[in-house]
């Protein structure tokens, strides 16, 4: 049975650094038995300045983070959904890119994160990712050895509507790398990645940054996998690390049999 690892980073705003992080973590995924890993948003780069992903934009037909990506897919044997990569989207914004790399370093699919965190909280933390990112408007499900995978990203996690679609368009599982904020991750993460597994009858990997970055902004980690009945089966707290466990389709098979919620739906 196909198993999947949520890699937990503290990317800082080194993109060197931070794919020499990406790599050594996932030799430990495949070194553990993954066939499959999944990297957190903006692995190559967490700056105090959001505009610095303005530097390493890449191009349409890809760049030096799409071909890093490629090339570790490849060398590892292990197929990768990679985070988050900007695209360039005209001079001043970029897109929020997911890319799917199968175990041959070849990009199977690409999703633009949709949903972008522009936000206000009573902290004091203020965001705007629209100043700097454009967003998607596909939902995206591909093929891979866990089954049909859904791409999602952070902020994503919010809106139970892109699930129901991913959902409709197959998706047994789903990826969700993120960057969750401290604040808002230690009253809503695991709540809202649980409840995505549970109404969507999925097992969902949700590989988050982990610590604090560049600029003293401090994401929340416990990246983790869960299994459509609600269950973590793995998770890592803080700090670099794997959560592990099998996408076991015969059980979400299982869980869709017994309590047909999807089928009984009766609003959209």
């Amino acid at each position: 049975m196909p198993r999947a690892a949520a890699v937990q980073m503290v990317s800082t705003d080194d993109v060197e650094a931070n794919l020499r992080r990406s790599r050594a973590l996932l030799e430990d995924a495949r070194e553990a038995g993954a066939a499959l890993a999944v990297l957190p948003e903006n692995f190559p780069l967490m700056a105090k300045d959001e505009r610095a992903k303005l530097d390493h934009a890449e191009p349409e037909a890809g760049g030096p983070l799409t071909a890093f990506l490629r090339e570790e897919a490849a060398r590892l044997g292990l197929w990768l959904v990679g985070g988050t990569v900007p695209y360039a989207a005209g001079s001043d914004r970029v897109r929020a890119a997911c890319l799917l790399v199968d175990d041959r370093g070849e990009v199977r699919a690409r999703y633009d994160k949709i949903h972008l965190f522009d936000v206000q909280l009573e902290s004091g933390e203020r965001y705007r990712e629209s100043a700097t990112i454009v967003p998607g408007d596909r939902p995206v499900v591909a093929e891979t050895p866990c089954g049909p995978v859904g791409l999602a990203v952070c902020y994503d996690l919010r809106f139970p509507e892109l699930f129901r679609a991913l959902v409709d368009a197959g998706a047994e599982w789903l990826a969700v790398p993120a960057a969750f904020t401290r604040t808002t991750g230690a009253a809503h993460w695991e709540v809202l990645v649980r409840a995505r597994a549970i109404e969507a009858q999925v097992t969902v990997v949700a590989a988050d940054q982990g610590g604090v970055h560049p600029g003293a902004r401090e994401t929340y980690g416990h990246s983790m996998v869960v299994d459509p009945w609600g269950a973590v089966l793995d998770r890592v707290e803080t700090g670099e690390g794997l959560a592990l466990a099998p996408v076991d389709r015969d059980h979400i098979a299982r869980v869709r049999r017994q309590l047909p919620a999807l089928a009984h739906r009766r609003l959209g």
